[in-house]
Formats: structure tokens, C-alpha cells, sequence
């Protein structure tokens, strides 16, 4: 059987001697019967009566040779018909091979069609990409070069040709942000008015893509660093800041980070200022001014410092304001000197906090102050009034060996339980009011002394 033939019995032609042994079969039949009926018609006695038997039995012998034949025949035409199906068949199965085979070379060519598009239409992507990237390239290298003319009109059309950059193109900000942060922590000539115009320039470019109020401007996800740089009245309020670093950053003139959203991190350790305002500040990480250096104005009013505050070491020249801020993790001024007045009326400390060794040259007001946790004044020098008035202390608070240098108010404070005040001083001569059984000992002519029962 061929390979291509349906899975039936192959069709074999008849031989013609088939045929004519069939006819031979017939016709001998037909002798057979007409010579028997003969016989016995030729057995008759009268003449008339074998006359007729005679005719009978040839009529009968012809009937016998034309049904024989008549069969054969109609054996022949329905083998005919039956020849005549199959070819049907057979045609109708070439034909649907045909048609399957021809649907398999149309699908094969199609398929050959599409993935040769596809192939073209990555080539053109491609192609479109490297033309983009490519004058993606030379525009920021353009605009790089002309930040490092030597003309200061000339640097400030690199920034704004970076920031149009990185306004066009959202892949590119984090890196034109490095680059602006980079110019900022070069060195730049001292008093030099025009190159501080162009700082200017580009720290209004990075705080202006970092408020979250307009979407069209807004830069997400930008980290600055700016560990070392100099910045000239530097305003970030209102930007959302994710893990800033302005570690040595010295800020001359007015400094704002009110109302600033500090994602991550926000290091402000050595970092120098002349007046700079906090006031409504959100950080969910740690605020770290450890080191740093305020000669101004310092104002963190209602400041939320979700991951707390480290401020160690650090020390604060002018007027200094906490009021109403709130501190929800350990908080630490530990070695800390604030020279001015100090407030932190209406401040919550929902964690510890530590102020061992801490200097107020000012006043110290802590006026309705709430301090959920441990509290550590130990070694603490009040040089001016330390105001404790209706302070709330709902854990242990330590004033071990503080100095109280002029008056000292717990008025109204509330302890759940006995605060430690051993070795403390204070100051002979001021009506100073102590917390509900603390007991006091006069140690020379200029000092009083604080002892735990």
C-alpha cells in the first residue's frame, strides 16, 4: 500500500477471463437446463403435447441464460458503483489532504510572516532606542559640559537643560539629581556673588521636583546627598525627602525643613546652621544631628520624629523650640549645649530620653511635658531657670547629680513614682519648688543639695 493511500482494502482490477468464464458459466447453465427440459419433453407421446413441451423448455432455457446473465450483469454494475464510491472517497480524502496541506504551508508561512515582522519591529525598537539613547547621551553630556564652563550664565543654562532632562526622561532623575548633588559639594569660590546664584539655581531645581503637591513636577524616589556641601538659604519645606544624607553640610543664612515628609534616614550629624525652622517636620526613621552646630534661630515645633532624634554632642547657639513636638522612639541630647532659651512646652516623649550631661545656658522650660518612659537628666547643668511645671513623668525620672543654678519649678509635676536626685545641687536663694518629698540639705553658703530618701 502506498504511504499516502487511506488505511482500507486496496482496489485490484478484475482480469477479463473472469468475465468470460462468467458467460461461459451462463450460457452452459442455460444449455444445461434447456438439454434436461428437452429430455424430457422429447418423452411425450403425443406429438402436439412434445411440440409445445419443446417450445416451453427452450423458453425456459433462455430465461435460465438471460437471469444468469442479468445477474452477472447487475453483480458487474454494483461493483461499478461500489468502484465508483471509492474513487469518490479516495478524491475526497486527496483532496482534503490537499486542502490540510495547503492550510499547513499557509499557517508556516504566516507564522514565517509574523515572526519575520516581529524580528523587524524589534529592529526598529532597537533602532529608535539607540537613537534615543544616543542623543539622550549627548544631551546630558552637552548639558554636563556647560555646567562646568567657566561662565556662570553659561552654568546656569546646564542646570536648567538637566533639569529639562530629567523632566522628559523619569529614568534619568535619580542620576541628574547625583549630578546636581555632585555640583553642590564642590568647593565654590568664597563670596563669589554669581557663583552663588547658580547654587541657588540648582538646589531650587532638586527642592522643586521634591513636593509631592504637584504631580507634573514631582520626582519620586530622588535621594540627595549632600554630605559636605554649602548651601545658601537653603528651602526644602514642603519636600519629601528619602534618605537624605546632609552629614557637614554647612547652611549659611535661612535654612527651612518645615513641614518636610523625611522617608528613611534624614542625617544632618556635623552639619552647621545660622536660623533654621523644623516646625512640622514628619520622619518615620531617626533624625541625627549628632555634632551639629546651630548658631542661629532653631525652631522643631510640632515636629513628629517618628524614628526619634540623636543629638549628641551637638550645640545650639540661639533660641531653641520643641514645643509641641513629639518624640515616638528613644531620643538622646546626651553632651548636648543649648546656649539660648530652650523650650519644650507640651512636648511628648512617648520613649526614653537622655539628657546626661546636657548644658542649658538659657532657660529650660519643659512646661507640660509628657515623658511616657525613662527620663535621664543625670549630670544635667540648668545655668538658668529649669521649669517642670506640670510636667508628666508616667515612668522612672533621674536627676542624679544635675545642677540647678538659679530656680528650679516641679509645680504641680506628676511622678507615678519617686524621682532620683542624688548629689543634685541648687543654687542658695531661689524659691526653687521641689517634686512631693524630695529632701534638701544645705552644703555651703552657695549651694543645696539633693539627696534620695
Amino acid at each position: 500500500m502506498a504511504a499516502d493511500e487511506p488505511p482500507e482494502r486496496q482496489l485490484r482490477v478484475m482480469p477479463w477471463w473472469l468475465v468470460l468464464f462468467g458467460l461461459l458459466l451462463a450460457a452452459a447453465l442455460g444449455w444445461l437446463v434447456l438439454d434436461l427440459l428437452l429430455t424430457e419433453a422429447d418423452r411425450a407421446t403425443q406429438p402436439d403435447t412434445r411440440a409445445t413441451l419443446r417450445i416451453d423448455a427452450i423458453r425456459t432455457g433462455l430465461t435460465v441464460v438471460a437471469g444468469t446473465g442479468g445477474g452477472l450483469a447487475l453483480l458487474l454494475a454494483a461493483r461499478r458503483q461500489w468502484i465508483a464510491e471509492r474513487a469518490q472517497r479516495h478524491q475526497e480524502g486527496v483532496a482534503a489532504r490537499d486542502q490540510a496541506h495547503r492550510d499547513r504551508v499557509q499557517g508556516h508561512t504566516e507564522s514565517v510572516a509574523e515572526a519575520a515582522q516581529r524580528h523587524q519591529d524589534r529592529q526598529s525598537v532597537a533602532a529608535e532606542h539607540d537613537a534615543a539613547e544616543r542623543r539622550l547621551t549627548e544631551l546630558y553630556t552637552r548639558a554636563v559640559e556647560l555646567l562646568g564652563n567657566d561662565s556662570a550664565a553659561v552654568r546656569l543654562g546646564g542646570l536648567h537643560a538637566l533639569e529639562r532632562l530629567g523632566q522628559d526622561n523619569p529614568a534619568q532623575r535619580s542620576t541628574i539629581a547625583a549630578v546636581l548633588c555632585a555640583y553642590l559639594r564642590m568647593a565654590a569660590p568664597d563670596d563669589e556673588p554669581r557663583e552663588t546664584e547658580v547654587r541657588r539655581t540648582a538646589q531650587r531645581v532638586l527642592t522643586r521636583h521634591l513636593r509631592a503637591d504637584d504631580d507634573s513636577t514631582y520626582w519620586p524616589k530622588v535621594v540627595l546627598d549632600l554630605t559636605g556641601a554649602r548651601l545658601v538659604d537653603f528651602d526644602a519645606a514642603g519636600c519629601t525627602l528619602v534618605d537624605a544624607d546632609f552629614t557637614g553640610s554647612v547652611f549659611t543664612g535661612v535654612t527651612s525643613f518645615a513641614d518636610v515628609t523625611a522617608r528613611g534616614r534624614l542625617a544632618l550629624g556635623s552639619a552647621v546652621f545660622d536660623d533654621v525652622t523644623f516646625d512640622d517636620l514628619s520622619a518615620d526613621a531617626e533624625v541625627v544631628l549628632d555634632g551639629a552646630r546651630l548658631g542661629g534661630l532653631a525652631s522643631f515645633e510640632g515636629v513628629d520624629f517618628g524614628g526619634g532624634l540623636s543629638c549628641r554632642r551637638s550645640s545650639l547657639a540661639g533660641p531653641t523650640s520643641f514645643r509641641r513636638a513629639t518624640f515616638d522612639r528613644s531620643t538622646s541630647f546626651d553632651a548636648t549645649r543649648f546656649e539660648d532659651s530652650t523650650v519644650f512646652e507640651g512636648t511628648v516623649f512617648h520613649s526614653g530620653l537622655s539628657m546626661e550631661h546636657t548644658e542649658f545656658g538659657g532657660p529650660a522650660s519643659f512646661r507640660a511635658a509628657r515623658f511616657a518612659d525613662m527620663a535621664l537628666f543625670r549630670w544635667t547643668m540648668f545655668g538658668a531657670e529649669a521649669l517642670f511645671e506640670r510636667a508628666e513623668f508616667t515612668d522612672a525620672a533621674n536627676f542624679g547629680r544635675a545642677r540647678f543654678h538659679t530656680l528650679a519649678s516641679f509645680d504641680d509635676a506628676q511622678f507615678s513614682r519617686q524621682p532620683q536626685v542624688d548629689q543634685a545641687r541648687a543654687a542658695v536663694g531661689s524659691n526653687h519648688v521641689w517634686p512631693a518629698g524630695t529632701v534638701v540639705e544645705r552644703l555651703d553658703d552657695e549651694w543645696l543639695l539633693l539627696v534620695d530618701r
